[in-house]
């Protein structure tokens, strides 16, 4: 059990490292719902209706992750600083308090998800057809948040310690259980939609507690501990973490508001769109969250780095991570040509749900290379404790050019107008997060390099 040299310069070895696993492991954790959705939509007699019901949960479980990302890809950073500058008490406190954090989150959101979750489902799109099917799944998903939220905000600080392939394993061995247990709960068991749903939270709860085990370990590096808690350390976590938290919960209210544009705009064939919608939004996830994995990844080489002041280095790593987010978006899109059909056909046989499915790929891919820019600058610029930049690019690309399209486009051309603010965002937000990151990023190392070590104590 052997972790990465963070300071090595050979960076593009270190990267990949780091990278690699962490793709996989996002890639992997896109089977979670993929899987889901793949087995509901087959279904005997009910596959259609259930999978459109899944896609009106989708929001909400997005949003109940999310909050793992809010204090993981926010500690992480802080956490790979601290061991940057040699001060790891302080990153044993970053840590312990991170663990508070998570619990508490999970609780809150918990709870307050069973008691709005009749008209959370009504508002997300749920019709006659497909609320009972929602409800099911929801219900026993969100009774698995605790578990959830832990193993997705302490893996990073596994990552952040340069156990890449351990922070692998974490989503790996809670995938391959969810791959296992699907049929058998939902077509052996006959337990349908909720079966799909209790394989989930309990392919969870593994990973969880590998998560857990592996941080109390005597080997590693960094190790859970408990006390120290402090609100500032805590508000320091939330501030960084608003950024990625604010990626991922405005995904929920993008799918939010797209079901709803779907409904108003798609009269009787509704729920076909939001089953198409659904599918579409599930080869998104197969680019975007591999490509997340490649720029929150490798975080700690750019967090460790700053912490350190190794400025060459910080410039080098992030031409390897954007050089690495357009190849690997360039490559997925190519093969979206090539894989679009068969791709469809694991979610359903219904033609014009599946003809659809395969346009709306089409249009989503129109603006994926240009993606890549988006998220190798938001999560280096949030890497050098800079979440001020990273928030205003965030949210300018989803709610201000994704959620204005989404509602403006439909009023103009229709219902499959919807499905053309993906591009119109990945390119507008990519355009201006470039001119951003060429300004200011030049700007924060050169400031940087000048700090004295007294400074640096002080800025922490």
């Amino acid at each position: 059990m052997k972790a990465l040299d963070l300071s090595n310069k050979n960076v593009l070895s270190t990267v990949l490292k780091l990278t690699l696993p962490a793709m996989f492991a996002q890639f992997v954790s896109v089977l979670y719902s993929i899987v889901d959705r793949m087995y509901v939509g087959n279904i005997e007699g009910t596959g259609d209706v259930a999978l459109t019901a899944l896609g009106v949960c989708a929001p909400v479980a997005t949003l109940l992750t999310s909050f793992g990302s809010l204090v993981g890809l926010g500690g992480a950073p802080l956490f790979a600083m601290s061991m940057g500058e040699g001060d790891m008490q302080k990153a044993k406190r970053i840590l312990s308090n991170a663990l508070v954090m998570l619990v508490v989150l999970a609780g809150l959101t918990m709870a307050l998800t069973f008691a709005l979750m009749d008209p959370l489902l009504t508002t997300f799109g749920a019709s006659e057809s497909t609320f009972e099917y929602a409800k099911q799944y929801l219900s026993i998903y969100t009774a698995g948040t605790l578990f959830s939220v832990i193993s997705v905000g302490l893996n990073q600080f596994i990552i952040a310690q340069g156990y890449s392939g351990m922070g692998m394993m974490t989503t790996l061995i809670g995938a391959v259980a969810n791959i296992a247990l699907d049929p058998l709960f939902i077509f052996v068991f006959k337990m349908h939609v909720a079966g799909a749903a209790l394989a989930t939270i309990i392919s969870q709860f593994i990973s969880f507690a590998f998560v857990i085990i592996f941080l109390l370990l005597k080997g590693t590096k960094c190790r859970l501990s408990f006390g120290g808690y402090d609100f500032k350390v805590m508000l320091k976590i939330g501030k960084m973490g608003i950024s990625p938290f604010l990626i991922v919960a405005t995904d929920s209210i993008i799918i939010i508001v797209s079901n709803i544009c779907l409904k108003k705009y798609g009269g009787a064939e509704a729920d076909s769109w939001i089953s198409s919608l659904t599918v579409v939004q599930a080869f998104l996830s197969i680019i975007t969250m591999p490509m997340l994995g490649i720029s929150t990844g490798s975080q700690p080489v750019i967090s460790f780095n700053y912490g350190a002041r190794n400025i060459s280095l910080i410039k080098r790593g992030e031409k390897c991570i954007l050089s690495m987010c357009v190849i690997f978006t360039t490559v997925m899109f190519a093969l979206s040509f090539l894989v679009a059909k068969p791709f469809v056909s694991l979610f359903t046989d219904n033609v014009t749900v599946a003809e659809r499915s395969v346009w709306g790929i089409r249009v989503f891919m129109i603006g994926i290379i240009p993606l890549a820019f988006q998220y190798a600058f938001v999560d280096g610029m949030t890497a050098l404790g800079q979440p001020q930049f990273a928030i205003v690019l965030s949210l300018t690309r989803k709610l201000v050019l994704y959620l204005g399209a989404t509602l403006l486009l439909p009023v103009f051309w229709g219902v499959q107008a919807v499905f053309y603010a993906e591009p119109v965002a990945d390119i507008g937000g990519a355009l201006l997060s470039t001119i951003v990151f060429l300004i200011f990023f030049p700007k924060i190392l050169k400031k940087r390099a000048a700090m004295s070590a007294d400074e640096t104590a002080q800025q922490s």
